[in-house]
């Protein structure tokens, strides 16, 4: 019997050392290379933290510029990549398209033997720059409509609205997805991006890296639960029937997606910030409905002994799911809206990583018998198993 302390999940366990993201979950804080994220997302632009996080710190306005005009300039599939991506079964996930075509862009890396940092940058850059599209190809292409052309005169959010919606969205929907992207670029080392440390680690190429992150985000209890919460609203439908739906379910013992948090004691920030950015928007556009349902399922769901004594607020995924929709994103886009806003820290960490590699290699206890002979086939007793195809 192993004696050795196991810790599942690596929950609480720190694996290394980084100067990107750090989180205070007893208070509530989250930082991007010291600034608050709450600061970045008031004040700041998707373009800006991109640049923060791989650069660690704010760029000037010169600087801005060039990594936005280089950003603009990568606006574009590849020909041999779209030839690849329109055999794609519609009827897939759109997070295993992105994933498809992440992997497909490694192998058509020219300069995959180059692994500088600056030529990290660069991959990075192509690849903030690409996911949009990615997602909008997909999107349209399903639907039966011919992919629209990015704009060069739009910011990186509002652009990824108008090749998704197909019309040029209103200064205050474009802000209010620029926020969310702030807010959802980096969160430290969520299974997704240990995913890519771990790939990076291995020495193996960028988009490598970024494909197992997707293939992570995928799963259930990392990426999607926005997407519940908005299952949720739609299935509430007016105000009135929050509180009966909502005790309903508690009373059957069912889960209200989109709160708690692993490592949050305290009130997620970035639910406390898209909280603020939804009241904003709205106020602009009027349109209160799916905001205001998801105030009152919050209202009912903290009313409840088990959810204060637990500690259990709104998480990120609560509020950008109202917010989300509300600016024209479809339903199974939210996922993959995750996934464009962190591509910035994706490419973030995987930047670190190369600079100070080490190969992860963890542990684990084995539980399992010990000392087995080794019984010949003829020998051996019939056991009900599953077939083994």
């Amino acid at each position: 019997m192993s004696t050795m302390q196991v810790y599942k999940g690596l929950d609480g366990i720190y694996v290394d050392e980084s100067s990107i993201c750090e989180i205070d979950g007893d208070r509530g804080e989250l930082y991007y290379c010291g600034i608050n994220v709450k600061d970045l997302a008031r004040n700041g632009t998707f373009e800006e933290t991109a640049y923060l996080l791989w650069h660690g710190r704010l760029p000037t306005q010169k600087e801005l510029d060039a990594f936005s005009y280089r950003l603009i300039r990568n606006r574009e599939i590849p020909k041999s990549l779209y030839k690849f991506l329109i055999l794609f079964p519609e009827d897939a996930s759109p997070i295993d398209f992105m994933k498809t075509a992440v992997s497909y862009m490694s192998s058509v890396d020219k300069s995959h033997e180059d692994q500088s940092i600056e030529a990290q940058r660069r991959r990075s850059n192509e690849l903030l720059a690409r996911l949009p599209l990615l997602v909008a190809a997909f999107h349209r292409s399903r639907n039966g409509h011919n992919m629209i052309e990015s704009s060069r005169k739009l910011g990186h959010a509002a652009n990824l609205l108008y090749i998704i919606t197909g019309e040029k969205p209103e200064p205050e929907a474009a802000r209010a997805l620029d926020r969310y992207l702030i807010l959802l670029a980096e969160h430290g080392l969520n299974a997704s991006t240990f995913s890519a440390r771990v790939t990076s680690s291995t020495q193996s190429d960028f988009f490598s890296g970024v494909a197992s992150a997707l293939g992570t985000l995928k799963g259930p209890l990392h990426g999607g639960a926005n997407e519940d919460v908005m299952k949720l609203l739609l299935k509430i439908e007016e105000l009135e029937n929050v509180k009966p739906v909502v005790e309903d379910m508690l009373a059957e013992g069912k889960r209200i997606p989109g709160f708690g948090h692993r490592v949050y004691k305290v009130e997620d920030p970035r639910s406390v910030a898209l909280r603020e950015f939804n009241e904003e928007f709205h106020s602009h556009t009027r349109g209160y409905h799916w905001y205001d349902m998801a105030k009152k399922v919050e209202e009912v769901v903290r009313s409840k002994p088990k959810f204060q004594e637990k500690n259990l607020y709104p998480n990120v995924d609560f509020y950008s799911a109202p917010l989300l929709y509300s600016v024209g994103i479809p339903l199974d886009l939210f996922t993959p809206m995750f996934a464009v806003a962190r591509a910035a820290g994706y490419s973030a960490h995987l930047i670190e990583q190369y600079k100070n590699n080490r190969l992860i290699r963890p542990r684990e206890s084995y539980v399992g018998p010990r000392n087995l002979p080794y019984v010949p086939i003829d020998e051996r007793e019939e056991v009900e198993t599953q077939p083994s195809y």
